[in-house]
């Protein structure tokens, strides 16, 4: 089974607008609600391919209950944490010049509610698959990550989409993939990266830091993959961009379909650049038919 891991998911409202007057009232063309959260991409993703996962995490209140019942209706299996306070709301506004978005304060997770949450990771068999990605609430152990690893029985590969101290952290675990993307990359080392070779050997540092394999976005620059048996440089294939939330959450459930079919990461690395481009060109996250649209258009060279 695979276990897709959301600590502070939010209710995302999507603005859509010509252009944003600071200061000024401002009408909207078109507005709508989704559930975000990292790890609940990951699911909803796999569920369109037809994978299952069971989705874990926290939520709370009136926007707790419409994740809840979303995740539901979606067919996902969930076994949240009823928290006290509400569920925080994200704005992402998109204007004919750009993207823009605003994260919603977290709310306070008490340590009898974070108890039954690490009861429930115990649920986690040896060959099941963990996924780890998003951002903290500050109300949790900082290295709630590695309290999590360390309760998991050998055996458990785990995925890691996250950033800062929660990534430096997890990589003294040791863990099966993290993606970073070429921002957070520079962030992590405090560097800056010009090349196709600094990038590759920063991503290197992180295998030695603990990750068995890299998967590095670079936007509309693809990607690359570093594993033991080589480098790898994938294209981005042709299309409109409509936009980026979810795409790199949309890589992390490809590749976990490639995985979940039996492939070597190296061959499920076509799945991540289809099902992440194929998002970031739709409204919304991808479906099964057109990832596999894209299929034909990867390229994936060894470097």
């Amino acid at each position: 089974m695979i276990y897709t891991v959301t600590l502070n998911p939010a209710v995302d409202y999507y603005l859509s607008m010509d252009k944003f007057i600071e200061g000024e009232l401002n009408s909207l063309k078109d507005a709508y609600t989704l559930p975000g959260g990292k790890g609940i991409n990951v699911s909803k993703v796999l569920k369109n391919f037809g994978v299952e996962s069971v989705t874990l995490g926290f939520v709370g209140g009136f926007t707790g209950e419409y994740i809840r019942k979303n995740i539901e209706e979606y067919g996902i299996q969930q076994d949240l944490v009823q928290i006290k306070e509400d569920t925080r709301i994200n704005i992402k506004m998109k204007t004919n010049e750009k993207e823009s978005e605003i994260s919603g304060k977290a709310p306070d997770i008490l340590k009898e509610e974070y108890k039954i949450f690490l009861e429930k990771i115990k649920n986690i068999k040896s060959e099941d698959i963990l996924v780890l990605s998003g951002s903290i609430p500050k109300s949790l152990p900082r290295n709630v990550y590695v309290e999590i690893i360390k309760q998991l029985p050998n055996g458990v590969k785990v995925f890691v989409d996250t950033r800062g101290d929660s990534l430096r952290d997890v990589l003294k675990e040791g863990v099966f993939l993290v993606k970073p993307n070429n921002h957070e990359l520079e962030e992590f080392f405090g560097e800056r990266y010009s090349t196709d070779d600094e990038i590759i050997e920063a991503g290197k540092k992180l295998m030695e830091l603990g990750s068995e394999n890299v998967l590095i976005s670079l936007g509309k620059n693809g990607s690359i993959l570093i594993t033991k048996n080589g480098i790898y440089r994938g294209n981005v294939p042709k299309g409109k961009l409509i936009s980026s939330v979810g795409a790199g959450d949309s890589m992390v459930a490809g590749i976990l379909y490639g995985v979940v079919k039996g492939e070597e990461i190296e061959e499920a690395y076509k799945y991540g650049i289809s099902s992440g481009s194929s998002t970031a060109f739709s409204e919304g996250l991808t479906t099964f038919e057109n990832m596999e649209k894209l299929l034909k258009e990867i390229q994936i060279k060894k470097l």
